[in-house]
């Protein structure tokens, strides 16, 4: 079965990095040229990270990732959106994940503090599991 490809963007910091690398499945890093120029082969997610600490000006989603999605059929083949964020953001927690599914019209599958927990880890595991089941399915009909 085909494991849906998890496109991810990560700071410096390397959290959602190190998050996506957990995840046992294809993981694609937007911070790689190569990659942000590509276009998926088939169905895939969106993993980013939210940067907006409160300041109106400062905007949320990641370069790289706004790059990748400037793409038509980049953003048709994505199925879903998940976010690493920070709870003293406030407001702004998961800005960008939510931002980007409302503008899609895609939903948000998962979101996580920082670099997660080994049970957001399980969690995002099984959440991607069901829907490569239900993508299988559906192309079968």
């Amino acid at each position: 079965m085909r494991q849906t490809p998890v496109y991810y963007y990560s700071s410096k910091s390397g959290m959602v990095k190190q998050f996506a690398n957990n995840l046992n499945r294809p993981v694609f890093d937007l911070s790689e040229r190569d990659i942000r120029t590509s276009v998926p082969d088939g169905p895939w997610v969106l993993l980013t990270p939210s940067y907006k600490t409160g300041n109106v000006d400062n905007d949320t989603i990641p370069e790289p990732v706004k790059r990748f999605l400037k793409n038509p059929e980049t953003r048709r083949k994505m199925v879903g959106v998940m976010g690493s964020g920070n709870r003293n953001f406030g407001a702004h927690y998961q800005a960008a994940a939510r931002q980007i599914a409302h503008i899609s019209g895609r939903p948000v599958l998962f979101e996580f503090e920082l670099q997660g927990t080994q049970w957001d880890v399980e969690d995002a595991q099984n959440i991607l599991n069901d829907l490569d089941h239900e993508l299988q399915r559906a192309h079968k009909e």
